[in-house]
């Protein structure tokens, strides 16, 4: 069965992205990091993650993020699964960090939208069943 390995974000400075996730998420490290040129640019590299999976992030973009209220086409977020809802707000409160917004009423799921410093959208989503046919219900 195919799972998600991995998420390559490029960035202006991965500073804010990697403070943001590790608040998120104390239990991942960096597995790994270095340099190299990328289209005869310099570029630094790091993976953040666990054994499975991880976020990469590569610095020195050009230009701006993309307008998240916007229509342009690029990344809108990346989401989550988080056992608790209220465990990951409480690490991100205590960290600085507060919700851009909650999602909508659902059932058997709760999720909540960060914003980082970096301008990039992050949504946690918690299940109250396994379910399928209940944790993927469209209401």
């Amino acid at each position: 069965m195919p799972k998600l390995e991995h998420v390559n974000l490029v960035v202006t400075n991965m500073q804010p992205t990697l403070d943001f996730l590790k608040a998120a998420f104390p239990a991942w490290r960096v597995r790994g990091q270095g340099a190299r040129p990328w289209h005869r640019h310099p570029q630094n590299w790091l993976h953040f993650g666990d054994d499975d999976f991880y976020v990469t992030l590569n610095d020195n973009a050009v230009g701006e993020q993309r307008d998240l209220k916007g229509h342009t086409p690029g990344l809108a977020h990346i989401g989550f699964e988080v056992p608790s809802l209220a465990r990951l707000i409480a690490r991100l409160s205590k960290a600085g960090f507060e919700p851009d917004h909650m999602g909508e009423e659902h059932p058997h799921r709760r999720n909540v939208y960060y914003v980082d410093k970096a301008g990039l959208e992050f949504e946690f989503v918690e299940y109250f069943t396994d379910i399928p046919a209940e944790k993927n219900l469209y209401v």
